[in-house]
């Protein structure tokens, strides 16, 4: 496994992080326990979670994934050998339930903190991020920015103010944001330094091979400023796996489960999709080795949050790291994605 430090904190993370959306309700504490147990055996120690976990969120399983985490860092002690990294709702129609009027405010913050530390069984949070912005702004796919300063929420210093009071009570250790942009990670570093307030170590937006639209201008504030990027869906819900070409709907996969998560399902995203599971077969390498050994292979990654429901697909996913990706290799997949660029945001 290879380490380094996120960001200017001292957090030494793991090149791949254990992803755990699917603990609690696609996988029982059972399986989670397992998918844990093997991924700290693999030198693994960085694992990512959320209050409002698993996905998708519902009153019935809210908050399980937290707790099945808890669980096993009671049962097996292994809460110094781990990265405990988990992240507050901001506000939304559809994860009211956990809060009224969820916003990143005192009143919120310290609730959302109080809470996850409950169900994690932990005195501290090593990674706390803030899920989505508190603002109206690009997000979850959303193209063309809209103006709404009526909609700006939370002022963001009034929000670092309350995660450094968490900081000095020692209830979390670092703060990272989460589905932000350029402009966003670049006020919290400005105010921070401004103030003397926390300092994002962290940013974990979507990044694949269907979806590098970060590279536009954030990855030059992540390089600029050292603050490294946590990538989730780097396989884009499995897509750039290829087994969803064609229409095909395996049973039991995530598509089948769950329809809703088509955001890498477009006409342009599965065409892409077509090209790099053929370069893949080309060049004699598994679809999904290739689309993870690209996200590995990012000089602003921190860490590359993989996620499974089975364990052979951990196990494999975890195996990427060993890949290597040539020249020529990389150059045939730009190749590709200036024939598809961005094609779901």
């Amino acid at each position: 496994m290879e380490y380094k430090k996120l960001g200017r904190s001292d957090l030494n993370v793991s090149r791949i992080a254990l992803g755990t959306m699917t603990f609690g309700r696609t996988n029982t504490e059972a399986e989670s326990f397992e998918q844990m147990d093997y991924a700290l055996a693999q030198g693994i120690n960085l694992f990512d979670a959320a209050e409002m976990y698993p996905v998708p969120t519902d009153p019935k399983y809210q908050g399980n994934t937290e707790r099945y985490i808890g669980n096993w860092l009671k049962a097996r002690g292994t809460r110094d050998k781990v990265v405990i990294a988990t992240k507050a709702a901001g506000p939304g129609e559809q994860v009211s339930y956990i809060r009224p009027d969820l916003h990143f405010d005192r009143a919120n913050l310290r609730k959302a903190v109080e809470d996850s530390l409950s169900r994690l069984q932990t005195d501290y949070i090593d990674l706390y991020q803030l899920h989505w912005p508190d603002r109206s702004t690009n997000m979850f796919g959303r193209l063309g920015y809209e103006h709404k300063p009526e909609s700006d929420g939370t002022p963001i210093l009034e929000t670092l103010q309350v995660l450094k009071e968490l900081v000095d009570e020692g209830k979390i250790r670092h703060v990272g944001l989460s589905n932000e942009t350029a402009w966003g990670t670049m006020k919290f570093l400005q105010l921070s330094e401004l103030h003397n307030l926390p300092r994002p170590v962290s940013v974990q937006n979507p990044y694949n091979l269907l979806n590098r639209s970060l590279e536009v201008g954030l990855s030059e504030v992540m390089l600029r400023e050292q603050v490294d990027l946590l990538a989730y869906s780097p396989m884009a819900f499995g897509v750039l796996s290829g087994k969803y070409l064609g229409g095909v709907r395996p049973e039991g996969s995530r598509l089948e489960q769950f329809p809703q998560f088509a955001r890498y399902m477009t006409d342009s995203g599965l065409e892409a999709t077509e090209a790099y599971v053929d370069l893949a077969k080309r060049v004699g390498m598994e679809p999904a080795m290739l689309a993870l050994a690209f996200v590995n292979s990012r000089d602003f990654l921190g860490s590359n949050i993989i996620g499974a429901t089975r364990m052979e697909q951990l196990k494999a996913d975890i195996a990427s790291l060993e890949v290597r990706l040539s020249a020529d290799l990389l150059a045939e997949i730009e190749a590709i994605h200036r024939r598809y660029t961005y094609p779901c945001p």
